[in-house]
């Protein structure tokens, strides 16, 4: 008879393959030599098989059948981890083996090819393997599709259950007209920002010493975490005691690094603060990415530029650049610290201008899947619409459809997470505010109490609640883009003198 343990097993021994395909791939982005893309692909192709052949295999089905049938010998526990491995099991079990296999084969040569075309500067280098992403996804999307009205709906409700293009069109449109008015008055102030203190020489060890001690002050782990160079940012948990961060340096823009390991480290404090009793079960117990991303812009947004955390926190970057900064005073640095222009490159947009950069490749993804846009046309799309939201004329491919990842790992629908997760960050820290004082716990150096609520109302679920239902519960009401709206306007009125 088939048992809960059963499932459980069968489940952690995914989880391991999960873990091992995921270090190859932190691999791949940060220490693995040049010429060895070809070997890493056949490995990633034989994990992606023996993934495939667990989490779909006869032995699953036995499974799962069985204890659909019986549901009664499973407990609380049990019954989450079932129906989240159905479902898994229905989004990777309805592809062909072969496919499932070439996929992953490909994802992992279009990384290669995606920095050789970066390198090169040439989209064109690059545009074959996307092309074939693509297609691969065009093929899936019949084969997972319910009721979602559009193909690309089927892809945002892999990243966010229950998202639509709909949903989504009808925040955008919100978050757009606020943002509109706002950069309009801030334009036409007279107030002049100067930051040109910001791009003085930082040394690299320097900007590493200043950010590795503040988020650990803000709770990342280092025992269970490290800190690497990479072309694009990211973190990877292969469990909740090795969730690895990387950044990129500039010696002459520390306030990229700064925020990108204060954003990067949000995402590995969350994995390494999830509950224990979901340690085997991880691999079905996927983090939806809006949550995710709220905890990676909290750290980078709610408090990465807070006015209160700098009035702490200055100091102490101002001590470590010693003597570069020491003429600069708080108020001037923060000032300059919030300064918005609208920029090329979206990991060092300011939080004005940051969700018109997710907008724009959220439009160009429908384009791709509703619309049907050839590929080719994408570079021009793309400056179209940086022309069109931002006012910038893109100057080449290595500025403008290069600068991401995303795509060369087929992450098709996941965008819209980090617009989604700015909002859930404002709207959990409005309500953090009712009962936290960020000023006097920053004041106090004990940042603890930050730590915990987050640990208690979002960390510590994982992906084992909805996205929404976290929302709801901490907040008491569903997701309001006002809360942002309201935030990012406060902060800019202060710093523009409005």
């Amino acid at each position: 008879m088939t048992i809960q343990q059963d499932l459980i097993d069968s489940i952690k021994e995914q989880t391991q393959l999960t873990q091992l395909v995921e270090l190859s791939g932190w691999d791949a982005l940060t220490g693995m030599p040049k010429d060895s893309g070809h070997f890493r692909s056949e490995i990633d192709a034989y994990l992606a098989k023996k993934l495939f052949q667990v989490s779909t295999g006869k032995d699953r089905q036995h499974i799962l059948e069985s204890l659909s049938a019986n549901p009664s010998s499973l407990d609380g526990f049990g019954k989450l981890v079932l129906d989240k491995a159905k479902k898994d099991f229905d989004l990777t079990g309805k592809i062909p083996e072969q496919d499932y296999v070439d996929f992953q084969k490909t994802l992992s040569e279009a990384q290669d090819f995606w920095a050789q075309a970066r390198e090169a500067n040439d989209y064109n280098v690059f545009q074959p393997y996307l092309g074939r992403i693509i297609d691969y996804l065009k093929k899936f999307i019949p084969l997972w599709q319910n009721d979602e009205k559009t193909p690309y709906d089927v892809l945002l409700n892999q990243y966010e259950p229950g998202l639509t293009v709909e949903k989504l069109d009808s925040i955008f449109e919100q978050v757009k007209a606020g943002l509109t008015e706002l950069r309009q008055r801030l334009a036409k102030s007279d107030v002049k920002l100067d930051d040109s203190f910001l791009f003085r020489q930082i040394p690299k060890a320097q900007q590493r010493r200043y950010a590795l001690e503040a988020v650990q002050r803000l709770g990342y782990n280092l025992d269970k975490g490290r800190l690497d160079d990479t072309i694009h940012p990211f973190m990877e948990a292969l469990n909740r005691d090795d969730a690895r961060i990387t950044t990129r340096w500039n010696e002459h823009n520390f306030q990229m690094a700064i925020l990108g390991i204060f954003h990067e480290a949000g995402h590995g404090t969350f994995e390494q603060n999830v509950d224990p009793k979901y340690d085997d079960a991880r691999s079905i117990l996927p983090i939806s990415m809006s949550i995710h991303e709220s905890q990676s812009l909290f750290n980078e947004v709610m408090i990465g530029r807070s006015r209160e955390f700098w009035d702490v926190e200055y100091p102490k970057l101002q001590a470590t650049f010693s003597p570069t900064l020491d003429d600069i005073d708080t108020d001037t640095f923060y000032k300059a610290w919030l300064k918005t222009e609208a920029t090329f490159t979206r990991t060092e947009a300011d939080p004005l201008t940051y969700p018109l950069h997710i907008i724009i490749r959220y439009e160009i993804e429908k384009a791709i899947f509703n619309d049907q846009i050839d590929i080719a046309d994408l570079p021009t799309l793309w400056r179209e619409k940086y022309q069109e939201y931002l006012g910038l004329e893109t100057p080449d491919d290595l500025t403008g459809i290069l600068q991401d990842i995303h795509w060369a790992g087929g992450s098709f629908g996941y965008f819209p997470s980090y617009a989604l997760g700015h909002l859930y960050a404002a709207q959990f820290k409005a309500t953090m505010a009712k009962t936290l004082d960020f000023k006097a716990i920053f004041e106090s150096g004990d940042y603890s109490p930050i730590f915990n609520w987050r640990q208690e109302h979002i960390w510590r679920y994982g992906g084992a609640v909805d996205p929404n239902k976290i929302l709801e519960n901490a907040t008491g009401e569903p997701l309001n883009p006002q809360y942002w709206l309201d935030l990012v306007t406060k902060l800019y009125e202060e710093a523009y003198g409005l």
